[in-house]
């Protein structure tokens, strides 16, 4: 039995993609997993200390550790329409200078943002789940909201100001890469890799073709308890890149860290 620690985000579509091959649904060929699961920042972060084995992280925390992590071909979120949102309070004026919550400096919403417009600088760092209610009590001028936040922001009495993911795909005709699972480039554990892409993908299609096994495991989680948000974040963000990159989504990776480079973010 070989042990891996493996590190995920609580949100419907990495729960739903994990569900199997953490609770034995599936063969594990040999492998058992230990699993640590936390907001997607807080692992990009931990990343740059190399804490977890095999871990989520935002596309752009990935390309700036690509010395230490290499990419899984399955597990990945990036698709067309699931982009990042910026949104403000229906009463606010929104500029430059307004005060934006975003959900972490290495998310890829961040860099989408600032590729969009680098004039913006006021900004302040919170949990993604703290994003919506702080604009409606007027905490914050504006926000980055990613995740499930698309799905629920009327409700928190917010108006759209751009989607970052429409901006990109107008930008490049090309999906929009969110965030990836990724292995630790050490020896011990990229020989790994193939068996795991294959874990992650035979995972992702048991749940697909079992949707109420993994559903206890998904509702423990969800910040948005409500079913049919659920039901859509899941839709959304796990498709056929979640199961291989494949050429167009490795199309994306490339051109986001080229123009990423271009404007001299990376």
């Amino acid at each position: 039995m070989t042990s891996l620690s493996i590190a995920f985000s609580p949100c419907p579509n990495d729960t739903f993609i994990f569900d199997a091959m953490l609770h034995d649904r599936i063969d594990t060929l040999g492998y058992n997993f230990t699993p640590h699961i936390d907001d997607v920042e807080t692992l990009n972060i931990a990343a740059f200390q190399n804490t977890f084995q095999i871990t989520k992280l935002s596309f752009f925390a990935y390309l700036l550790l690509k010395k230490h992590y290499t990419l899984l071909d399955s597990g990945a979120a990036l698709g067309f329409g699931c982009g990042p949102l910026l949104v403000s309070g229906k009463k606010s004026r929104f500029s430059e200078t307004s005060e934006i919550a975003i959900p972490g400096n290495y998310t890829t919403a961040f860099l989408l943002l600032k590729l969009w417009n680098p004039e913006i600088k006021n900004i302040v760092v919170t949990g993604f789940d703290k994003i919506l209610p702080g604009i409606k009590n007027g905490e914050y001028d504006a926000g980055l909201i990613i995740h499930e936040g698309r799905f629920i922001y009327p409700d928190y009495d917010c108006i759209k100001i751009i989607d970052l993911g429409q901006w990109w795909e107008k930008e490049t005709k090309l999906p929009i890469p969110l965030g990836c699972i990724a292995i630790k480039n050490d020896p011990a554990t990229i020989v790994h890799k193939s068996q795991i892409e294959l874990l992650i993908r035979n995972s992702i299609l048991h749940a697909k073709n079992n949707r109420d096994d993994s559903l206890s495991f998904i509702l423990d989680h969800a910040q948005e308890m409500d079913r049919k948000v659920v039901d859509e974040h899941i839709n959304l963000y796990v498709n056929d890149f979640s199961i291989s990159l494949g050429e167009p989504g490795r199309n994306a990776i490339n051109a986001l860290e080229e123009m990423a480079r271009w404007k001299k973010i990376l």
